[in-house]
């Protein structure tokens, strides 16, 4: 992966893929005070004023016009929601459309974002996976989706695993933990913390992604501070990142 712009992080695998656009802000390049900085969320306490400013410079940068961008909230569930224009979504955890120039934004600040596209079939996901979304198979769900109504090809689809939280850093309660296949958490000095991004790279080997095709990062939103909110590390008092898939 790379850095680039005001500190974007983008994804190696898109290199082959010059219309297709994934990028993830990080705290880097905005007007909000700390501890929000680039935030790109209205829900955190953050001026309002603050995070539209931070918001058009960070579209700038990716040369995306505002009214070509589609929000999401959301409510850690499994609702899949395909889009044809701009608008904001009500009670939604993930974006799919074919449409060219429509940009899909997954809010961030430790649950998992994951993004999806089919080079052939020209179709774009945009996916927020917490571990209720992750325990609903959300990101498998997409796939399907996908493959039932745009007849597309699971072998022949990318996707970019991008930065949350990682394994390291991220305990949860027993009961959580064993909603999960055993091979998708650890247990360390009797605490049990949970991988989502193996978890959810699981869910695209099972819907029928090749392994060669899927990038996860290795970045965590935890443990990267200088980069990266987190809702965890900061105790709630923090921003949110952007990430954006779309089809130019």
């Amino acid at each position: 992966m790379t850095i680039s712009l005001m500190n974007v992080v983008r994804p190696d695998i898109i290199k082959k893929y010059p219309e297709l656009l994934i990028a993830i802000s990080t705290k880097d390049g905005g007007v909000s005070p700390a501890p929000y900085y680039l935030n790109l969320g209205l829900s955190v306490g953050d001026k309002e004023e603050n995070v539209l400013e931070n918001r058009k410079r960070f579209f700038q940068s990716l040369e995306i016009p505002l009214n070509r961008v589609v929000m999401q909230k959301q409510i850690h569930s499994d609702n899949i929601n395909v889009v044809s224009e701009s608008c904001f979504i009500q009670d939604s955890d993930a974006l799919i459309t074919n449409e060219k120039n429509l940009y899909l934004a997954i809010s961030i600040a430790d649950c998992i974002p994951v993004f999806l596209y089919s080079p052939d079939k020209k179709v774009a996901a945009g996916i927020h996976s917490g571990w209720k979304g992750t325990e609903y198979k959300i990101s498998q769900k997409v796939v399907d989706r996908i493959v039932s109504e745009y007849n597309v090809e699971p072998a022949e689809m990318i996707a970019y695993i991008g930065p949350g939280i990682s394994v390291e850093n991220y305990e949860v309660s027993k009961e959580v933990a064993e909603m999960f296949n055993p091979t998708s958490y650890k247990i360390v000095e009797g605490k049990y913390y949970m991988d989502l991004k193996k978890d959810i790279y699981e869910q695209l080997i099972s819907a029928g992604l090749k392994k060669e095709n899927i990038e996860i990062t290795e970045y965590c939103t935890f443990r990267d501070k200088e980069l990266f909110h987190s809702h965890r590390r900061e105790k709630g008092l923090t921003g949110r990142m952007l990430g954006v898939i779309g089809m130019r």
